[in-house]
């Protein structure tokens, strides 16, 4: 398996080190990641994590920018200086830094969250707010709205 699939929540010790979860280690180690890129979410309060792959996927969608444009000016500056590098220790552990606190809240715990091809850092209560209202928007898609509208 080579995607990071599935979520937990582990708690921060008294240095602000994290363990990141063993099945998202071995996804780590399958790709090769020396080190993890983290970028803030522009929507959510949570930091989307991956090697430098997730930063390539980024770099992709600049190339397709006039790169005269505030665009392209924008993408680069989310993508290249608006996150941080996160290094796994020997135990597979990372630390939390004031960055990605402030950003997302995290206090005593970090949720982590599989999303695919990268990996997502969330405070727990946060995470579990979002959890019921994406449910509950893709349950109002299921019930009801028709091929092609938008739901509310």
């Amino acid at each position: 398996m080579d995607r990071f699939l599935s979520n937990s929540v582990n708690r921060i010790d008294a240095k602000g080190r994290v363990s990141v979860p063993a099945h998202f280690r071995t996804v780590v180690q399958r790709r090769g990641y020396a080190e993890l890129y983290a970028l803030r979410c522009l929507d959510i309060p949570a930091m989307d994590v991956g090697g430098l792959d997730l930063l390539d996927r980024y770099e992709q969608r600049i190339a397709q920018v006039d790169p005269f444009l505030q665009t392209a000016d924008d993408m680069s500056f989310f993508c290249h200086g608006d996150g941080t590098f996160l290094k796994l220790d020997q135990d597979g552990r990372i630390t939390v830094p004031d960055f990605v606190r402030e950003h997302t809240g995290i206090g005593a715990e970090v949720a982590f969250v599989g999303r695919g091809h990268f990996f997502q850092i969330w405070e727990p209560g946060r995470l579990s707010a979002y959890g019921a209202e994406a449910r509950a928007r893709l349950l109002k898609l299921r019930q009801g709205t028709k091929p092609g509208e938008r739901p509310e």
